[in-house]
């Protein structure tokens, strides 16, 4: 059709023309439709790996970190009385890994519940196998309240049921820490 409108524009006259102008017009718009077809982008998932003792995923956790770290329940018990701990060392059990892409850990606490592990600047990833392996996170720890929206969203990620993710109807104040290093320990 363009190159006709083309054809019809210019005045040309001679068949041989004419299809060099329909030939070429064809070549740039099927050079054009391929240049900007979107790829084939694959789905990202999480690391591979076993999880053994002595991985580690960000930040290498010095030895003298592993063994200053504090329990889950006494990080707790200091988020008490103030909002924000940083550069703090928590050693404790995985409860969940996303599997997704591996972009946030949940750790055990005393009452059963969990906290919430994301990595700093989203600069790391790790292995759903890291589930039920005690750790060590390195980073900064706060209280926080986290809206409907985001808690939904992470059960996604962690690929709960339709069932659970409908149930989310309230903000959770819970734990969050921001890891720079997680180590497997045992």
């Amino acid at each position: 059709m363009i190159s006709q409108i083309l054809v019809l524009f210019l005045g040309i006259n001679n068949i041989k023309m004419k299809r060099i102008l329909i030939y070429t017009s064809l070549f740039f718009i099927s050079f054009t439709a391929l240049s900007f077809s979107q790829e084939n982008v694959e789905k990202p998932t999480p690391p591979a790996g076993d999880a053994l003792v002595g991985d580690y995923y960000g930040t290498d956790v010095s030895g003298a970190v592993v063994n200053n770290a504090v329990s889950v329940e006494k990080l707790e018990g200091e988020l008490k009385t103030t909002k924000t701990i940083e550069g703090i060392a928590v050693k404790g059990e995985v409860t969940d890994v996303c599997a997704k892409k591996g972009c946030w850990i949940t750790l055990k606490t005393k009452d059963g519940e969990s906290f919430f592990v994301k990595m700093k600047d989203y600069a790391f990833f790790v292995p759903t196998a890291l589930k039920g392996k005690n750790v060590v996170l390195e980073g900064n720890a706060e209280k926080k309240v986290t809206p409907v929206e985001e808690l939904k969203h992470y059960a996604k990620d962690a690929k709960k049921t339709k069932a659970e993710i409908d149930a989310i109807k309230m903000p959770k104040e819970e734990i969050r820490f921001l890891a720079s290093g997680i180590k497997v320990v045992n």
